[in-house]
């Protein structure tokens, strides 16, 4: 059994643009969590309160890290798409060059 993998040009364009809508979103589902948490505050004294404000604080530094993870991912993608960007067009410029050497009067009847 054989795989072919096939790539068009705009496949990791698109996943980078999927990845930051992805962010957005769990940025967003996040911050909602933490929003929708927020009537509980006064609800809650002593340790109560404490492991209140410290799920909070945690809610911040959950989005901070997921913020930069994905902005790395994203990074990546972009780094991804730049490189197969070049090689796609040297693999023209060197089969035009191949080409280019080849004397094709010879193939002529």
């Amino acid at each position: 059994m054989s795989m072919k993998f096939d790539m068009g040009t705009d496949t990791l364009t698109t996943l980078q643009n999927s990845t930051g809508g992805s962010l957005a979103e769990m940025y967003r589902l996040v911050l909602q969590l933490r929003d929708a948490a927020e009537p509980l505050e006064k609800k809650f004294s002593g340790d109560g309160q404490k492991a209140f404000a410290q799920f909070k604080s945690e809610t911040d530094v959950i989005t901070s890290s997921l913020r930069i993870a994905m902005t790395r991912i994203n990074e990546g993608q972009a780094g991804m798409s730049a490189a197969y960007a070049d090689g796609d067009s040297e693999t023209e410029a060197n089969a035009k060059r191949a080409m280019g050497s080849q004397n094709f009067n010879a193939a002529r009847f």
